[in-house]
């Protein structure tokens, strides 16, 4: 009696290959998974953002990607983020709204926008950052400069 299974019949070095494609096909299929998931709680949210959003004229002191756990959120916010969002680095613009000087989270697109050391008029839900309309026409001079290093 022979017993001799099918995995002993295909050369160690295929089988190596075929373990290392049986992986990477999973993690693709749970990153995807994962997207798509992250995607659908994003539309959600969408619309209660913009119910929420006010604008105010805030002047930026400073912005920089931070950790959330480096940023001097208040112990309520950082209570509800998840772990592994604590870790990862996220917009931060440190700015002033009447006599308060507050963190603020932005969106990655609107923070390349924000001008540094000037007021501005922002849309804000919350700590969250949606729009930017600078005053005195800078914002209008930080796209051109954007455009022009592309």
């Amino acid at each position: 009696m022979n017993h001799n299974p099918l995995f002993l019949a295909i050369s160690p070095v295929l089988l190596v290959l075929i373990i290392v494609l049986v992986i990477l096909v999973g993690a693709f299929t749970g990153l995807y998974l994962f997207g798509r998931r992250q995607q659908k709680r994003m539309a959600e949210n969408a619309p209660k953002i913009e119910a929420a959003a006010q604008t105010y004229s805030i002047l930026v002191i400073d912005k920089k990607m931070m950790r959330m756990k480096d940023a001097d959120f208040p112990q309520a916010i950082m209570d509800s983020v998840p772990k592994i969002n604590k870790m990862t680095k996220v917009p931060v613009v440190r700015a002033k709204i009447g006599s308060r000087v507050i963190d603020l989270v932005s969106e990655p697109n609107v923070f390349d926008l924000i001008p540094v050391k000037q007021e501005i008029k922002a849309t804000i839900s919350g700590i969250y950052i949606t729009k930017v309309a600078a005053t005195h026409g800078s914002l209008a001079k930080m796209e051109d400069k954007k455009k022009k290093k592309r």
